[in-house]
């Protein structure tokens, strides 16, 4: 992996290339950026610099053997974990040796992609994943051995996140004080959902949102798009790689999302003083409740977005707008005047307990029912 192939990020990389020219290496960092922003690319890069001895700031030069084996993602010190879940190959104990063909299938195509594509790679979108205490033991059995090459061992934990509470305090000792030359990476969106104890044991580097300019020239080299269709999806993507890739490829799950959110906000309205509207939220919830896990909570931040949006146009900030309504019936500018600073902070607020709830494996149906009612009564609230 070329750090010259991973969009924009200029900083980061040169703090990276030059701490380990340095020797500067802690033994363990967490990369914390939104999805679509580079951070398991950015890892992988920064791993193939450490174990193949490269300088210059970039994987080329003398040892090009050790980076040719970064081609396949196969280095024999370069240690993945990261969430599983059973499936049909693997009926118990799942752990991410048994699905490191997927994965390398996974960084080839999608470098840049998130949970949900790789559940979807695995056919389980259905289920949600963990990194276990199975996982830890592999972890902690696999640090303990010599390396192959007599250099550095890295340990790369992507969506450290998902890390249950038993796996971490497993790590804890080990991530504290790790056998010499052995780096762990740690990878998460959500940083406060990873226990303290581990967060303060590395060293926290933060990665920002793309900059449109660099989706745009990522987008033109890869999919080879004119000038204005970059510059468009670039907009649209919101500083999210994985999305503008979605984009070109029409495969994005918006469009159907967006099917969900005006059914649902259209059922909402007439609901007000409509008794017989309820079995539209309910049929609905019904819907959403038969999808996956992951499914729901992505369709849930697809709300939350389109809310902040729509708030944004209501306020005259039509510079910051980059969503754009595939549905010809609905149009934003008319809906945004109902979103508004007397219900914005209690929609988002409902929404992300309905998300947190789901995560936790609640019951979707009763989740999303109970979330509709509240709606039709917050989006009646009146504007100041």
């Amino acid at each position: 992996m070329l750090f010259s192939d991973i969009l924009g990020l200029n900083h980061i990389k040169k703090h990276l290339t030059t701490s380990a020219n340095n020797g500067r290496i802690p033994h363990a960092q967490l990369f914390v950026g939104p999805e679509g922003s580079g951070t398991l690319p950015m890892a992988i890069a920064y791993a193939q610099y450490i174990l193949c001895k490269n300088t210059l700031g970039e994987n080329t030069g003398e040892n090009e053997v050790c980076n040719l084996k970064f081609n396949n993602f196969s280095h024999p010190d370069l240690h993945f974990a990261f969430p599983v879940t059973t499936t049909d190959k693997v009926k118990k104990h799942p752990v991410s040796s048994y699905f490191l063909e997927e994965w390398r299938q996974l960084l080839k195509e999608q470098p840049y992609g998130n949970l949900f594509d790789w559940y979807r790679l695995l056919g389980v979108d259905n289920k949600q994943g963990q990194i276990g205490v199975d996982e830890a033991l592999d972890i902690v059995k696999a640090l303990s051995l010599k390396s192959y090459e007599g250099g550095y061992k890295v340990m790369l934990i992507w969506m450290a996140e998902k890390m249950n509470t038993q796996a971490a305090n497993k790590l804890l000792k080990l991530i504290e004080e790790p056998p010499n030359n052995t780096v762990f990476i740690l990878i998460a969106e959500e940083e406060e959902q990873i226990i303290n104890t581990i967060r303060s044991r590395c060293q926290i580097l933060h990665f920002p949102p793309l900059a449109e300019d660099d989706i745009k020239s990522g987008i033109i080299k890869q999919f080879n798009l004119d000038d204005a269709t970059a510059t468009k999806i670039a907009h649209q993507a919101d500083g999210n790689y994985n999305k503008a890739c979605d984009l070109v490829y029409h495969d994005s799950e918006d469009d159907q999302f967006e099917q969900w959110f005006i059914f649902w906000i259209r059922a909402a309205f007439k609901a007000k003083g409509n008794k017989g509207a309820i079995h539209d939220l309910i049929g609905w919830s019904e819907d959403i409740a038969k999808t996956g896990r992951e499914t729901q909570k992505q369709f849930l931040n697809f709300c939350l977005d389109f809310f902040r949006q729509a708030m944004l146009l209501n306020y005259g900030a039509e510079e910051l707008v980059y969503f754009e309504t595939k549905s010809k019936n609905f149009d934003i500018a008319k809906f945004a005047p109902f979103i508004h600073n007397n219900n914005i902070m209690d929609i988002s607020n409902e929404l992300n307990d309905a998300i947190y709830h789901i995560e936790r494996n609640g019951n979707s149906k009763i989740i999303l029912t109970d979330l509709s009612i509240k709606l039709t009564r917050l989006l009646h609230a009146k504007q100041d």
